[in-house]
C-alpha cells in the first residue's frame, strides 16, 4: 500500500448552512462513495478528515452534532478519522506522520471546498513530496461574495450580486492553478475506467 484517498470535510456541517442550496455538487457524497469503493478495492488507505471549530457555536462546533460524515458515507474499521482546525489537512493533525508510518507516497484528494480545504491540502501535500491526484468532480464549493459585499448577505443577495464569483468559475480557476504544478487533475469516471480497462 503506497496510495491513500484523503476525503476532506464531506460532513453534515455544510448541509446545515443556508449556503448549501448554492453548492456546486449536491451529490458529492455519491461521487466520494465511488472513490472510496475504488480505493478499498485497490487496497489503498482511506483517510477521513473532518473540520472542527470547538467552542465556535456554529455548524463546525462538534457540540452541535454536525461534525460527522455525510449520512450516505460509511467509514470501515481501520480507516483513520482525523479532525483538523486549519484549512489544510496537515497543519493541525498527525496526517503526515500517519502517511509516513504506512509508506504512503501517492495521494488522491476530494472533498469540500474545492478552492479552500481541498486545494490547500493538495498544495501542502505536493510541497511535502507526495504525488497528488485531484479529483475535480468529487469536490464541491459555493459562490464567493465580493470582498466589498456587506457582511451577512442572504443567499438571494449573494446570487444576485454581479460581483459574486460563481462556483463554476472557482472550480475552473482551481483546476487551472493546480494542473501540472501541484497535482494531476482527473474525474471519478476516468479513475474508474483506468481501474477497470475495457476489453
Amino acid at each position: 500500500m503506497t496510495r491513500a484517498l484523503i476525503v476532506i470535510d464531506v460532513q453534515e456541517s455544510f448541509r446545515a448552512r443556508p449556503l448549501w442550496e448554492t453548492i456546486s455538487n449536491p451529490k458529492i457524497a455519491d461521487q466520494v462513495d465511488r472513490l472510496v469503493r475504488l480505493a478499498r478495492r485497490a487496497g489503498d488507505l482511506v483517510v477521513w478528515v473532518l473540520h472542527a471549530e470547538p467552542g465556535s457555536g456554529d455548524v463546525f462546533d462538534p457540540a452541535l452534532g454536525h461534525v460527522r460524515l455525510m449520512d450516505e458515507l460509511r467509514r470501515e474499521d481501520g480507516e483513520p478519522l482525523i479532525h483538523k482546525t486549519s484549512h489544510n489537512a496537515f497543519t493541525t493533525t498527525n496526517l503526515q506522520q500517519l502517511l509516513t508510518e504506512r509508506g504512503i507516497r501517492e495521494l488522491t484528494v476530494c472533498g469540500i471546498r474545492t478552492e479552500q480545504c481541498v486545494e490547500t491540502t493538495t498544495r501542502v501535500a505536493s510541497d511535502l513530496g507526495y504525488l497528488v491526484t485531484f479529483v475535480v468532480d468529487a469536490t464541491a464549493t459555493n459562490p464567493i461574495p465580493h470582498r466589498d459585499a456587506p457582511a451577512g448577505q442572504s443567499v438571494a443577495e449573494l446570487l444576485s450580486d454581479p460581483r459574486t464569483l460563481g462556483a463554476d468559475e472557482i472550480i475552473r480557476r482551481t483546476e487551472y492553478a493546480l494542473a501540472g504544478r501541484f497535482a494531476t487533475i482527473t474525474t471519478v469516471g476516468q479513475l474508474e475506467d483506468s481501474a477497470c480497462p475495457r476489453a
